[in-house]
């Protein structure tokens, strides 16, 4: 009897914490960031171009990202030619340029979304206004990104995307596995 009391006791506890956590909010750390509505990772991600799996669909489906073709390649696990070296080297460069101009073009929008709020003068035509021409910063970001994976592809071979795809481990039976590595 003592044992069920204590369990009850227990449970009557945890409750309360339990409907804290639902209520507590998982924002609550993005108040000291630049642009409140994202993270510091999401605001260094578009500062710096990164993909943020903008290009997952290209990428898993056997359309390689220049970014993780050179980082093979240096790591000696891909071997390409000079000329697709360069190749993909190039593709990387206009990729990352457009993709951070764009990137701080939409940090730009969002933080006029985000003075708007906080000073409490947002009105429905702005918040339209804003979210359409991020929507619109967004897409064509989004398709920087695949149009290099898009532009990557004829520039490997079928074996080098097969291998690639080994190598991030799409398919099964990966390289490690069976301790070879391609050769160009």
């Amino acid at each position: 009897m003592r044992f069920l009391a204590s369990c009850l006791m227990v449970l009557s506890m945890t409750g309360p914490l339990a409907a804290e956590d639902v209520l507590t909010s998982p924002y609550r750390d993005q108040r000291s960031t630049e642009i409140r509505g994202l993270t510091e990772k999401e605001i260094s991600d578009l500062r710096a171009g990164r993909g943020m799996a903008l290009a997952r669909t290209a990428e898993l489906n056997g359309y390689p990202g220049p970014r993780h073709v050179l980082d093979a390649a240096q790591e000696g696990r891909l071997h390409l030619s000079v000329d697709q070296e360069r190749a993909v080297q190039r593709l990387f460069d206009d990729m990352a340029r457009e993709a951070q101009r764009l990137g701080n073009m939409i940090l730009a929008e969002e933080a006029i979304l985000e003075r708007e709020f906080r000073a409490g003068t947002i009105r429905e035509a702005d918040l339209q206004g804003g979210l359409g021409r991020i929507a619109g910063l967004q897409a064509q970001l989004r398709g920087v990104h695949l149009r290099a994976h898009l532009e990557t592809r004829p520039v490997l071979s079928a074996q080098q995307i097969k291998y690639y795809d080994q190598l991030r481990g799409y398919t099964t039976g990966s390289p490690l596995e069976h301790g070879h590595q391609e050769r160009h």
